[in-house]
């Protein structure tokens, strides 16, 4: 058992450290902006809050972080009463957060010199992965420092992999959304197309999910897509933060990433629609008006 704390309680760290509560049998102190989001937790899962992240991480052994984007990532570890101030020697900081890699090399090298350890540890698998414990994490570390934390990692995990030094894990989960944008736009338009065809979409995806064009967005989607229901999932407006860090990146290391700038156009067309909460399938939505 360690002591661990906890920042952000959104969709993902909610769950996320509440696993670490109850699966990985750890004492775990949590922060959240609103309190009262912070003391449900408490009551729930038995664990206990703090007023600040410096309060939360004050005597960790493991400090996790799951916040919007780069800007809360900084408040909670370099700002006011932020967990870089108060965290112990040799302690771990973990961050959950999808951000940039940019950050993720800062706040290494803000760890270092403190004399602790930082690694950037972004998760695939929504929500749902979230409260099932069954999330892939991809993790920019040392690898000795990554043997020692990935034990208290995989309480929420299925999968935990080493992509390199830090800043790695966030590029792995640029490519990772890459990947999503396009296919969902293939999968939208295959559903859009056999629905203009006059086929049935639930007989189509029966048999063509079992070849080469299957994916879990299709096994997944394809009911609520056909549906027209996009209310739950993985939001548009996360999606979209997502897609502006890959496209910087971009910029920066001379990658060509034509598809996913033209995605990254149609979300911005499903958000006009009123669709920023809206689950990344939503495509589809776009293509029906």
């Amino acid at each position: 058992m360690a002591k661990v704390a906890y920042l952000g309680l959104g969709v993902m760290g909610y769950p996320m450290a509440g696993h670490l509560k109850n699966k990985g049998g750890h004492e775990v102190t949590v922060y959240n902006r609103t309190t009262a989001k912070a003391e449900k937790w408490a009551k729930e899962f038995g664990g206990s809050f703090a007023a600040t992240p410096a309060q939360a991480a004050q005597g960790a052994d493991f400090v996790f972080a799951c916040v919007g984007n780069d800007d809360d990532l900084r408040s909670v570890t370099l700002g006011e009463n932020g967990a870089f101030s108060s965290m112990k020697k040799g302690a771990f900081f973990i961050d959950n957060t999808t951000a940039s890699a940019a950050i993720a090399r800062e706040l290494g090298e803000a760890a270092q010199k403190a004399g602790f350890k930082f690694m950037d540890a972004p998760v695939s698998g929504g929500q749902a992965g979230a409260e099932n414990g069954v999330l892939t994490v991809m993790v920019g570390a040392d690898e000795n420092d990554f043997n020692t934390a990935k034990p208290v990692i995989e309480a929420f995990a299925r999968s935990v992999g080493l992509m390199g030094p830090v800043g790695a894990g966030q590029l792995a989960k640029m490519v990772n959304q890459i990947c999503i944008a396009g296919l969902v736009q293939g999968l939208a338009e295959g559903i859009h197309f056999g629905k203009k065809a006059g086929l049935d979409i639930s007989k189509l995806i029966e048999v063509i999910s079992k070849g080469a064009a299957g994916s879990w967005q299709m096994e997944n989607r394809h009911k609520t897509m056909d549906q027209g229901e996009y209310n739950h999932g993985f939001a548009v407006d996360w999606m979209r933060k997502d897609l502006s860090i890959c496209l910087d990146e971009a910029n920066r290391n001379g990658a060509m990433l034509p598809v996913t700038a033209l995605v990254d156009q149609f979300y911005k067309e499903v958000q006009k629609l009123g669709g920023g909460r809206w689950d990344t399938s939503s495509l589809l939505a776009r293509l029906e008006q």
